[in-house]
């Protein structure tokens, strides 16, 4: 009877009709098509929030759990994710233009169409993360880690690589490396390079060569 009555009081623990602030426990709660423009959720509890089409952005999410949140065209653009989990989210053509996700995980999202532009990414961890055709244009990357991830037609133009990124086993057709450094890239191999896409811009690893149908010609 203790248990019954310990899972049933979980769920409404959480905070859902309370106004947002920090650490704030939102945790499974439906917050879905809301206007949440720089709203203060540092270091919150989010774990399987449904923010779908919501707008947080400019929002403080540095610190904040929102591993499987649900995040479907949920704009982010210029919010504040630094050492957020966003891991094993639901987050098709999300809005992270212009944020800082530093130290974030995305560790086996779905971010399929996800908008990364001018993004600041460093040290985040996007293993095994679903990236087909996600624009990273003119984002900051160092210390990544891409391995396994799913990084089909995703575009990196004009992203800046600052430092080691492993791409150990990351799907890459036709993505897009035009005029990018990838020397420090890690756990490239020739066929990943065979199937991407780059130019004479584009610098590879020791060892690694471009492929005789670079430039990609793309209708």
């Amino acid at each position: 009877m203790l248990v019954l009555l310990l899972s049933s009081t979980g769920a409404a623990a959480a905070s859902c009709k309370s106004s947002p602030e920090p650490g704030i426990d939102w945790q499974g709660c439906k917050k879905a098509n809301l206007i949440l423009q720089g709203a203060d959720l540092k270091g919150a509890t989010l774990v399987n929030t449904d923010f779908s089409e919501t707008d947080l952005r400019r929002a403080d999410l540095r610190d904040a759990n929102m591993e499987k949140a649900t995040l479907l065209r949920a704009s982010l653009a210029g919010a504040n994710a630094d050492g957020a989990n966003l891991a094993k989210v639901e987050a098709y053509r999300i809005d992270l233009s212009g944020a800082s996700a530093n130290n974030a995980s995305f560790a086996s999202a779905e971010l399929q169409r996800g908008k990364f532009i001018d993004a600041s990414l460093k040290d985040s961890d996007f293993q095994k993360a679903e990236l087909g055709r996600a624009e990273f244009t003119g984002s900051a990357f160092a210390g990544n880690s891409f391995a396994l991830a799913n990084l089909s037609r995703a575009d990196f133009r004009g992203a800046t690589i600052e430092g080691p990124i492993d791409l150990s086993g990351a799907f890459l057709f036709l993505t897009r490396f035009e005029g990018i450094n990838l020397s420090s890239a890690t756990g490239l191999n020739q066929e990943q390079i065979d199937i991407s896409c780059g130019d004479e811009g584009t610098v590879l690893p020791e060892g690694l060569s471009a492929p005789a149908g670079w430039p990609c010609t793309f209708e």
